[in-house]
């Protein structure tokens, strides 16, 4: 078994290195709590759907409640599918520069004991998804049928972002599950929005590793694209503007809405001129601004779905 305390190659000098106790550096670094922005980005659909629901219920008295409880779950559950994916690439990663100081490839946990690691993430989970409705339970279980296919998509096609993106774009439909205890147009057409969007930012995410991909037989979008990602980021974000403004349309949404989803829209236009694909580090850099551009249109449906309770 190699050292707890040796560190993973890409996430370095967080906490995790530095506070949290030796014992649970592994499995917090399975769990990605070194690396938090796949938890905030798995969150931000959620965010969204909670508060246009909310928004289009005019009843904003569970909105603070299901903002906590889908907070607690994005952080979990995203840590358990970074375990089940680890798992499942533990050999893919070994091959991989950037990755092959994680966890399972460099020994510092046994597959046993990831698997173990699983359970009580998901079960954690559990205990946040009974604290909604039953059909709001079933949507959410329903959404790991995905979650446990995603790893082997990038075998096997072009376009494993498009599975990532129903995975992580799944928040979507739960906010409406919660608050209507139903799925309609508006919350499928958010997630259409959504989906692009994640196929957009983890295009931008993949670029970091194309070299090392294309050397083991990983397929991405962003092998695909190439040279021409930007003008497919042009497309992929454009959609994701296009889908999201109709979604607020069919929900009446007001100004405040349209004024985050604005901001958004700026943001990912700014990513876009960013970018340069032949940057690792700006990648990530530009990757993780995503949060920030999340939080933006966030913003707006929450102060839509207070100023309709009003």
């Amino acid at each position: 078994m190699s050292d707890a305390s040796a560190r993973v190659a890409d996430s370095t000098g967080n906490w995790v290195d530095t506070l949290a106790p030796q014992w649970a550096r592994p499995y917090l670094r399975l769990s990605r709590f070194d690396r938090p922005i796949g938890s905030w980005l798995l969150l931000m659909p959620c965010w969204w759907s909670a508060a246009l629901a909310s928004g289009m219920a005019h009843d904003s008295s569970r909105l603070p409640f299901t903002i906590i409880l889908f907070f607690i779950g994005a952080f979990v559950m995203r840590g358990a599918g970074c375990t089940w994916n680890d798992i499942t690439d533990r050999d893919l990663d070994a091959r991989v520069e950037r990755t092959r100081s994680r966890p399972l490839p460099s020994g510092q946990v046994s597959v046993k004991q990831a698997l173990a690691f699983l359970v009580a993430q998901a079960l954690i989970g559990l205990v946040v998804l009974l604290q909604f409705n039953r059909f709001a339970i079933l949507t959410g279980i329903a959404s790991l049928v995905i979650v446990a296919i995603y790893p082997f998509m990038k075998r096997v096609t072009w376009w494993p972002q498009i599975v990532l993106g129903l995975a992580f774009s799944w928040g979507a439909l739960m906010g409406f599950a919660v608050i209507f205890a139903r799925i309609d147009v508006t919350a499928l057409v958010l997630y259409a929005g959504a989906i692009s969007w994640v196929i957009g930012y983890d295009t931008i995410y993949a670029h970091q590793d194309t070299e090392d991909d294309a050397l083991i037989g990983v397929k991405s979008t962003a092998r695909l694209f190439g040279a021409h990602t930007h003008q497919a980021l042009i497309m992929f974000y454009g959609l994701a503007v296009m889908l999201i403004g109709v979604a607020l349309a069919s929900g009446d949404a007001r100004w405040p809405a349209w004024l985050g989803l604005a901001a958004f829209a700026a943001h990912l236009a700014w990513q876009i001129r960013r970018l340069g694909i032949d940057d690792p580090a700006l990648c990530l850099r530009v990757f993780k601004s995503n949060r920030d551009a999340g939080l933006l249109l966030f913003a707006g449906l929450l102060a839509d779905a207070v100023m309709r309770a009003a």
